[in-house]
């Protein structure tokens, strides 16, 4: 029992670590400061997509076989292909690994030496990043044992501090249905996305431990993931309540990294910079190491170990290091349409995955993936720049379209319509068997 205890602790410190990266640390606080007075409101939605999505979804991808295809491929084995792909990319090269770095040299970097190259920056962070992941095998143990525990502790002297400290007054915002856009903006940590291959991970490392029986692992990835959503859930609480007391100081305009470096120093002065950014080193490194290992270990197992983990960690990292130097705001606007599209797909998965049982077939994960793409496109490409005027307009009118969730009748009409279809084909079959 001690040794049970003692592994789900690390793995799930270590989840703690690569779940709270460079996204976690920034969109919190923005978010706080555009509800202000409804930042408890905001927190609720966004704990909803930062904590609640991404815990179930480690839990659904252990229940389906450990991998996000295994999931995906419910609805068909090239989707399930596609899904891996897509969500590989986005929380890897594309997106997320890029995003670690800068905002590592937005918050930790430019505010103490405005002078230094971002593009050396880049080179440090990243060599960093390949040395941990390279030895996969050890990589959860390394991040929990040595980058963890100091993690915490910045995190937790900034956080505490703002308590007691308060940077100012918390005002009322303009912002309507604060509970909806704080569950949009916990899109962009990722974290549901990444739950479904961080679970690969999870279980390798469980079954390195011993722990060979699915019910083990499932029991075993459910509490790991438990211990990192009750980190996670104090941390985004506290970095939401600092960013509500700047919300009579700063506009909704002002930029995520910037809103972050004024709170720290107001917080402790020039030094709550320096702490800060050790904070947001340790936490877009221990991201990026968990991201790149994961990324390298699906595209080599994808590519039948013809194309090295070794060779691909090292073109993750390359490639990641060169779209960095574009900055956060770029990063983060490219990364919103993908999300929109992206999310409700995997919801209704995840969701699917869990109740099992009377939707457990194809035809009901099918209908929930078509409703939900039907309005999650036409709104990625309208955030793109590029509105579809009628599909628009159709979406608008949608029940909870105004609050961001008008993927949810149409995820729930699809699966309902999937259930009847497979009602209706096991009546056929009954009856053309003599079974009544």
């Amino acid at each position: 029992m001690r040794q049970t205890n003692k592994d789900v602790l690390v793995v799930g410190v270590a989840l703690f670590a690569m779940f709270f990266g460079a996204g976690n640390l920034i969109f919190p606080p923005y978010m706080g400061l555009l509800a202000g007075t409804d930042w408890k409101w905001a927190l609720l939605g966004f704990l909803i997509t930062g904590i609640g999505l991404p815990l179930l979804g480690i839990v659904a991808a252990a229940r389906a076989g450990g991998s996000v295809e295994d999931i995906g491929r419910r609805v068909g084995p090239r989707f399930g292909r596609l899904l891996g792909i897509v969500i590989l990319l986005a929380i890897g090269p594309l997106l997320a690994i890029p995003r670690t770095c800068a905002t590592a040299f937005e918050l930790g970097i430019r505010p103490s030496m405005p002078g230094f190259s971002i593009l050396l920056f880049s080179v440090i962070f990243f060599s960093v990043t390949l040395w941990f992941a390279l030895n996969r095998s050890a990589v959860l143990d390394k991040i929990g044992k040595f980058l963890t525990p100091f993690l915490i502790l910045t995190l937790v002297w900034i956080i505490l501090r703002g308590v007691f400290y308060p940077f100012g007054t918390i005002a009322e915002t303009d912002l309507t249905g604060a509970a909806g856009r704080g569950f949009r903006e916990g899109y962009q940590t990722m974290d549901a996305l990444a739950s479904l291959v961080f679970a690969q991970i999870v279980i390798g490392t469980l079954i390195l431990k011993g722990y060979d029986n699915v019910k083990d692992q499932v029991k075993m990835a459910s509490a790991a993931g438990a211990i990192a959503a009750l980190g996670l859930g104090l941390v985004y609480g506290g970095l939401m309540y600092l960013g509500a007391t700047a919300s009579a100081a700063y506009p909704p305009s002002v930029e995520r990294t910037d809103l972050l470096i004024a709170i720290a120093g107001g917080l402790m002065g020039d030094s709550g910079k320096i702490v800060l950014g050790l904070a947001v080193g340790l936490a877009c490194l221990t991201t990026a190491i968990g991201l790149t290992a994961t990324v390298a270990d699906y595209f080599s197992t994808l590519s039948g170990n013809r194309v090295g983990y070794k060779l691909i960690a090292v073109a993750t990292v390359v490639f990641s290091g060169v779209f960095a130097t574009v900055g956060v705001t770029t990063i983060v606007n490219v990364a919103f349409p993908l999300l929109i599209t992206v999310y409700p797909v995997a919801i209704a998965l995840i969701v699917l995955t869990l109740i099992g049982g009377a939707v457990a077939h194809r035809a009901v994960y099918i209908g929930a993936v078509t409703g939900g793409l039907l309005t999650s496109i036409p709104e990625a490409l309208s955030s793109a720049g590029m509105p579809v005027g009628l599909l628009n307009l159709l979406v608008d009118k949608i029940p909870f379209a105004g609050a961001g969730f008008a993927w949810i009748i149409p995820v729930i009409a699809g699966s309902l319509i999937g259930l009847l279809v497979v009602r209706f084909h096991s009546k056929q079959e009954n009856a053309a068997s003599g079974i009544y």
